[in-house]
């Protein structure tokens, strides 16, 4: 016997990775349940609020960080879901059942990843304030907080929305406060497309990211990681699992319209580690220029002699410095990178072992097989079915 059939719309911008990912939360719900329910959702991404009033839905899941969707939403008589950031003040939560992001924490764990790295001096960039961001208003004051809760003083960027005809005053003046301040520093970005703006600073400026400049982003955004050099490490929210929340919280709220108003609060996955956090504390400036030039260019083939060369010494001279501050040559650290690469991408189930061996910088497939063999006793393609 099947259950009623109800018609559910979902009100998100499925352009931004978060939205994407909580709406893949909602499928799971519908795959997992057996909910006879036929989801719309606008076919080029954007959430429409034409004549909401009339819609003929039983349920609507929404995006309420986006206030215009949530003043659109205020007083219809249908079940109405929110998803969005959480709030230290209970006033500020909308009247629906809503499921948040818990913004405190996914801000402590990438303060916490930060601290791990031995770093001690901190900043935050984020958003103007704004109706739209209060939940980017929330992680600034949790960041705050959290450095005052240790001792520390954290230096807060706003900078400006982009767009594209203030795109380069934009950069000019975070890359100017980028120059304010001390080195090493940890920055937490509000989301990964702003932490990409901070990566593209530091490469403008010449700061050597990880080493004078460590840089958090939050969403563990493909697209925003994919367009920088340097691979950004980011904290992972539970969309996931805020979509399926959501699910749930609808469909009782259709089954019984007289549930009283529930707050879910969802805490962070945890954070993914890349380049952009690899701090180790180096001193020599020399051995920082070979790290920030090997990280860049290790996988488009270079060689020890052109490390020397960017950096301008002998070669006998540079090996010296990287043993002490390494602990190994500058050959092994080329390697390193490279086999880093590798096992990255393999865990990119759609490409193919001969592209990730071109794109690790190895001359030959067969030659990334004989490193794998080497180091971990496997092939490659033994080493992804395993993971």
């Amino acid at each position: 016997m099947f259950s009623t059939r109800h018609s559910i719309t979902l009100l998100f911008n499925a352009n931004k990775v978060y939205d994407r990912q909580v709406i893949e939360g909602v499928g799971h719900y519908l795959q997992s349940s057996k909910v006879n329910w036929d989801v719309y959702l606008e076919e080029d991404f954007l959430a429409r609020l034409d004549n909401v009033n009339t819609w003929a839905c039983k349920g609507i899941i929404a995006d309420f960080d986006d206030t215009n969707i949530q003043n659109a939403l205020r007083g219809v008589n249908i079940p109405v879901v929110g998803v969005g950031g959480s709030y230290r003040d209970e006033a500020d939560y909308p009247n629906v059942p809503y499921v948040a992001t818990d913004n405190y924490q996914v801000i402590k764990l990438a303060y916490e990843h930060l601290k791990s790295k031995g770093l001690e001096r901190f900043a935050f960039y984020g958003f103007p304030l704004d109706v739209n961001h209060r939940w980017a208003t929330e992680r600034e004051r949790a960041i705050v907080e959290l450095c005052q809760a240790d001792g520390y003083e954290c230096a807060i960027y706003r900078g400006h929305s982009t767009r594209p005809e203030t795109w380069q005053y934009s950069m000019n003046r975070l890359s100017e406060w980028l120059q304010t301040l001390p080195n090493p520093v940890g920055i937490i970005s509000v989301t990964d497309a702003r932490a990409r703006h901070l990566l593209q600073a530091c490469d403008h400026i010449g700061k050597v990211v990880p080493d004078q400049i460590s840089i958090v982003g939050i969403d563990d955004d493909d697209i925003a990681r994919n367009l920088s050099r340097i691979s950004l490490s980011s904290v992972t929210q539970g969309c996931f699992d805020m979509g399926f929340q959501a699910a749930k919280l609808l469909h009782r709220r259709i089954e019984n319209p007289t549930l009283k108003h529930k707050i879910v609060t969802v805490p962070p996955v945890g954070v993914v580690q890349r380049q952009s956090t690899d701090f180790k504390a180096l001193q020599d400036p020399f051995v920082i220029q070979a790290m920030h030039y090997i990280r860049q260019n290790a996988c488009r083939g270079i060689k020890v002699d052109q490390v020397l060369a960017f950096v301008g010494i002998s070669r006998s001279n540079l090996e010296s410095r990287f043993r002490q501050e390494r602990g190994h040559s500058i050959h092994f650290e080329l390697h390193q990178e490279k086999l880093n690469t590798a096992c990255a991408l393999l865990e990119n189930k759609d490409m193919s072992t001969q592209e990730i061996a071109k794109a690790a910088g190895y001359p030959s497939l067969q030659y990334m097989y004989a490193v794998f063999k080497k180091h971990f006793g496997e092939t490659p393609k033994e080493y992804r079915d395993k993971l």
